[in-house]
């Protein structure tokens, strides 16, 4: 699926590295629950558009894809519940934006499944 540049290419506060707070969370675990972030073509292809942008806006992801609104919203919630995405009100507007450190935590953790 072709995507869209976004116009936009301020970096919103929510894309700010988080540090991670694992503590109590086997590997094991952690990797299910990520792995459940991702089993999902459509979190996968939001994901990636949030990877290749510096920030972006629930609005800008809908237009992108052929979901609704709200779907594209659960999508988006399960991928913050599992910290690989972290979101933060701006106005009207929520800017979601990969967790660069979990999403190197998901591809150190698959990557030891040898």
């Amino acid at each position: 699926m072709a995507t869209r540049k976004s116009k936009s290419k301020s970096k919103a506060k929510c894309c700010a590295e988080t540090p991670l707070n694992l503590d109590g969370v086997s590997d094991g675990e952690l990797l299910a629950r990520l792995a459940k972030a991702v089993a999902h073509p459509a979190r996968v292809t939001i994901l990636r558009m949030l990877i290749e942008r510096d920030s972006c806006v629930c609005g800008e992801i809908v237009g992108e894809l052929p979901l609704a609104q709200s779907t594209v919203s659960q999508h988006l919630k399960i991928l913050k519940e599992s910290g690989l995405v972290q979101g933060d009100i701006d106005g009207p507007k929520v800017c979601y934006c990969v967790n660069k450190p979990m999403l190197k935590m998901l591809q150190t953790l698959v990557a030891g499944l040898k």
